[in-house]
């Protein structure tokens, strides 16, 4: 692959493919945080795009240097995207039911934002495979416009959130669970798809 209009526009095509599981939860982080400032929204956004950074960074690593053990742990990415994103929504719709009346005052900490960044990027780490013919400086700016991609759809993500979410302050938490709840879902069942079709 040469540096040329084709390699830019499948990066960003590819940026526009990954991004859609973290514009989902971003929307779910808008929703539940309807209030949230610009500087939030930023790191937020951030969180999203350094994993969309970094799981192709790590899949083209491993396509050059371990590949079979990476083949084994192929097989783990739908089981770990639905779990953390499970036990994330999961957690916002206990909330919602049983919790007190601190809906709007909650804020995803690091650590959930952590654990939604991997759950909705992990899927990413094939990509590696995709720009396995890539040289390390081309697969560095691939991923570097798949993140720039991904920041710019989850700033959208929360914008369309926070919209939404002070007009169903009350159903916020709940609406944020059952989006995270189903991003896990969908990631489940189209990796197992891919994998075992």
């Amino acid at each position: 692959m040469d540096w040329n209009f084709l390699f830019f526009c499948n990066s960003i095509l590819l940026g526009v493919g990954l991004a859609m599981d973290a514009f989902s939860a971003s929307l779910a982080n808008g929703l539940h945080e309807p209030h949230m400032k610009k500087g939030r929204m930023g790191f937020i956004a951030g969180v999203f795009a350094f994993f969309q950074f970094l799981m192709p960074m790590i899949g083209w690593v491993c396509v050059h240097t371990i590949l079979q053990y990476f083949r084994l742990f192929e097989h783990l990415i739908p089981w770990v995207a639905l779990g953390l994103l499970g036990f994330i929504g999961g957690k916002m719709i206990y909330g919602y039911f049983y919790g007190e009346e601190e809906v709007e005052k909650h804020k995803a900490g690091g650590g959930e934002l952590f654990m939604q960044g991997i759950a909705t990027s992990i899927d990413a780490l094939s990509v590696g495979f995709t720009i396995a013919e890539y040289s390390l400086l081309m697969a560095f700016v691939a991923s570097l416009i798949i993140a720039l991609v991904t920041f710019l759809i989850c700033l959208a993500g929360i914008l369309l959130g926070k919209k939404f979410g002070t007009k169903f302050s009350g159903k916020a938490e709940l609406f944020g669970g059952i989006i995270l709840v189903c991003i896990g879902i969908e990631i489940f069942v189209s990796n197992l798809i891919s994998l075992y079709l």
